[in-house]
């Protein structure tokens, strides 16, 4: 029974992660994201709500600094204020902004945003079983081992879903008659808005795909698409 502890342990501790960051998670984004009502930006999500057959989209500001997009395990997507700045000052046009909130909605659409907390949750339990079973054996580089295979398996999964995701809202800015262009674009600037440090990192371990093969996996959709059509 004993060897089956650091399993049990781990299990127990993926399940209390995941309900807490659940929790935190939703009460974060209460306290600090409004609606956003912007007329120019509706009109493209309208146009991306008609191709979904919906009523609206309804998008939130996220009152942080930092350029980002991201969807809630709720369903609900969010835009940061930096990044709705960018669009405030004309660095991103809004068929741009469109483009991310294209790109969230594929995160929705797809499970991913859910999954996501289930495999932050999954990622610290084998992080601490990890811990507990090579600190047995190489009690001194354990630890460090333990947080380098979990970060592997996180940054992995991360990337798998980009790219599913950014199939996804070509697929929806196609079908809006917005096109894929915008969203080629914006990668294009994102390294320079977001002060990338890509250049730092080796690609295996980012969470996101490098700018240039998410451009390219794109431009392979836009090749395939026009052999079928």
């Amino acid at each position: 029974m004993l060897r089956f502890t650091p399993i049990l342990l781990a299990i127990l501790y993926a399940l209390a992660m995941y309900w807490f960051s659940m929790w935190r998670t939703h009460r974060e984004l209460d306290a600090k994201s409004s609606e956003l009502v912007d007329p120019r930006l509706k009109r493209l999500t309208d146009r991306l709500a008609a191709s979904l057959n919906l009523s609206r989209i309804p998008v939130y500001i996220y009152e942080i600094d930092p350029v980002n997009g991201l969807a809630a395990p709720d369903g609900r997507i969010f835009i940061t204020r930096g990044f709705y700045r960018k669009f405030q000052s004309g660095e991103v046009s809004g068929e741009e902004l469109a483009s991310v909130i294209a790109h969230e909605l594929g995160h929705v659409a797809l499970g991913h945003a859910r999954r996501r907390m289930i495999d932050f949750s999954g990622q610290n339990a084998l992080r601490t079983a990890l811990i507990m079973v090579l600190g047995r054996f190489v009690p001194f580089i354990g630890v460090w081992i333990a947080n380098m295979l979990a970060a592997l398996l996180g940054a992995r999964l991360s990337r798998s879903d980009e790219y599913e995701a950014d199939a996804y809202a070509a697929a929806l800015l196609t079908k809006a008659g917005i096109g894929i262009e915008p969203q080629k674009s914006l990668f294009r600037k994102l390294d320079a808005i977001t002060q990338s440090r890509s250049g730092v990192a080796p690609a295996w371990l980012m969470s996101h795909p490098k700018t240039d093969q998410r451009i390219a996996a794109l431009e392979q959709l836009q090749k395939r698409w026009a052999v079928q059509s």
